[in-house]
């Protein structure tokens, strides 16, 4: 049964009913767990769960009327009957997974829904790749909701994408099926400066009675982020303290506390709940990126509950910040986020609510997963060659591509080079002094040499910069066609000939991600889709993943989760200094500076 196809609490109201009043046998019967109302914070033990057409006909002590001789009975044995886990703000493609595949990945740890913004593949597909995503999330067992894509490039001017998204494109995409807002609000400055684009984006997705998502990722909280409150975003995910949640919280907004694969902000925000008291019901919890190693490995939403509990948040709040509190801020209240008559029948059963083993999972009234193994198929959608042929370098690159030429006479020169912070998203503005040999820049010490390489419209051009905070040594250079939200392809090094290597290599495979160390390919990590996804199992892509965070730690970088900080070196709206394909962007003014200083 598909999404779309799913019968509405109107078309199952008389079901409904017969079963709750006895009158007809449920599909299913859960007996003898402990609810957990997510509606009322309570815990209340020995209660059943009747289902019929997916959806929840009653909860009460005991259901023995609703059931006849081909109910199916699921024995709670007293543990905890919990909502489905929601997701309130993703992008399925930095788990390098189709929808079909990140669905079977996440499952089994109790994710039933999704609110996925899939800028990555409008940024290299457009209005056409948001579609492909949206027809196979309508074709999964559970529910995945798309926001269309509000910001492809995320900032005009800063950036070439391979697709532009326009306003009659959103417009068009609020009367699909599956489309539940407008993905977030990147072009913050837009926002602020009421840009007529970003407007008429945010309008149409008003007029829809849809939700606008946000993305303010600026610490300065003045007029600036008035005039970004004003202009209509409903949530943010982008705060790193505990003043921008308040801050977004006392401004009408939900503040959206994350812990993916390397953004751990849940720690430094939840204390607004635990220490100031606000009002929980106000903060959702999301992962934003999670790669398919984290998925695997490590979980999904479990996991970010379970952090927000070890953080000191009480286990039921956190899960209201995981179920209720996302449905409502969607407007889906009546349909998911909790279990209550009429909602979608998505339920698990877990022995422990702090440490949240998820034991059994049902969606839509079906056992979805049972410890820790997925029991459904998740149906793939028939992608084309044109979502698998995006990889356009126009030439084969050589070492000379990725130099960068001194001052005539400078024996040494003041570099701009971009920062990376562990496990944040924003990096730092620093400067070094760095050598000259033969009349080029010489990466030396910490830092080493950046490019991103345009990839959608064979132009063979390649923009080269400084980086520092990845602690390479030796003769090595990694590429990836993941390069948020552009996707061209970034190529990071300590020499030039392994750069050039690296970047052919990904132009010969049709993307992904590789390494060459010592001049001998380390790991690949293929991604044809778009130069973004796989639709290999996630297991699969798990072990190419944990293979290449190795290769990475081979060539000396400790960071943690490194990959992540390497794919977002080109997220112009993120500050303080980031790459794109038309130079080196300082996000705290949104200008170009120069690579290199000038001479005094």
């Amino acid at each position: 049964m598909t999404h779309a196809s799913f019968p509405s609490w109107p078309d199952s109201a008389s079901r409904l009913i017969a079963v709750a009043t006895g009158r007809t046998p449920a599909d299913t019967v859960i007996q003898g767990g402990t609810w957990v109302n997510v509606h009322t914070r309570e815990i209340l033990d020995g209660h059943d769960i009747a289902i019929a057409d997916g959806r929840i006909a009653c909860v009460v002590p005991d259901a023995s009327h609703c059931i006849g001789p081909d109910t199916r009975i699921i024995a709670a044995q007293g543990r905890y009957m919990i909502p489905g886990l929601c997701d309130g703000h993703m992008h399925i493609e930095s788990g390098m997974l189709t929808p079909a595949e990140f669905a079977r990945a996440v499952i089994p740890h109790g994710t039933t829904s999704m609110f996925t913004d899939p800028h990555e593949i409008a940024n290299v597909l457009g209005l056409e790749g948001v579609r492909m995503m949206h027809d196979e999330a309508l074709m999964q067992p559970v529910n995945i909701f798309t926001q269309m894509p509000s910001c492809a490039p995320s900032a005009p001017g800063m950036e070439t994408t391979g697709f532009e998204i326009t306003a009659e494109d959103v417009a068009e995409a609020m009367q699909w099926p599956g489309i539940i807002g407008l993905g977030e609000m990147m072009n913050f400055p837009g926002v602020s400066n009421a840009d007529p684009k970003m407007l008429a984006e945010m309008a149409a997705t008003q007029n829809a009675g849809k939700t606008v998502g946000g993305h303010y990722a600026s610490p300065d909280l003045g007029p600036a982020f008035a005039g970004y409150v004003a202009g209509g975003p409903a949530d943010d995910h982008e705060g790193t303290c505990e003043e921008d949640a308040i801050a977004r919280m006392r401004q009408g907004m939900r503040s959206m506390i994350r812990l993916g694969s390397a953004w751990y902000d849940v720690e430094t925000q939840i204390t607004a709940i635990t220490e100031k008291g606000l009002d929980p019901r106000n903060m959702i919890l999301c992962t934003d990126d999670c790669h398919s190693g984290t998925l695997v490995n490590d979980g999904h939403m479990n996991r970010v509950v379970r952090h927000a509990i070890d953080c000191g948040c009480d286990p039921v709040v956190a899960l209201q910040m995981a179920t209720i509190n996302t449905a409502t801020h969607f407007g889906l209240e009546r349909e998911i986020g909790s279990l209550t008559p009429g909602r979608r029948a998505d339920v698990i059963l877990t022995s422990d609510l702090k440490t949240l083993p998820i034991e059994t999972v049902i969606a839509r009234g079906e056992i979805v997963a049972e410890d820790g193994k997925c029991l459904v198929d998740c149906p793939h959608y028939d992608w084309p060659q044109t979502a698998r042929q995006t990889v356009h370098m126009g030439k084969a690159l050589e070492a000379d591509d990725f130099a960068i030429p001194a001052p005539s006479g400078a024996n040494a020169v003041r570099a701009n080079v971009i920062g990376v912070v562990e496990n944040q998203a924003p990096t730092k503005a620093l400067q070094f002094e760095l050598p000259v040999t033969e009349g080029r820049v010489q990466a030396t010490g910490e830092v080493c040499q950046i490019a991103l390489v345009e990839r959608h419209r064979a132009t063979g051009s390649v923009t080269n910069a400084f980086v520092s905070g990845f602690g390479y040594e030796g003769p090595m250079a990694m590429a990836s066609t993941v390069a948020h939200d552009s996707h061209h392809m970034i190529v990071v090094g300590t020499d030039a000939a392994h750069m050039a290597i690296a970047a052919n290599r990904l132009g010969e495979v049709g993307g992904g991600i590789v390494i060459f160390k010592d001049g001998i390919e380390t790991a690949l990590v293929e991604l044809p889709i778009a130069g973004l996804m796989s639709d290999q199992p996630a297991r699969d892509i798990a072990a190419k993943t944990d293979q290449m965070m190795q290769a990475m730690r081979d060539c000396g970088c400790t960071l943690n989760n490194a990959y992540m900080q390497h794919s977002l070196l080109a997220l112009v709206v993120i500050p303080e200094l980031r790459i794109s394909d038309l130079g080196l962007v300082d996000v705290r003014s949104f200008e170009f500076i120069p690579v290199i200083e000038p001479l005094s």
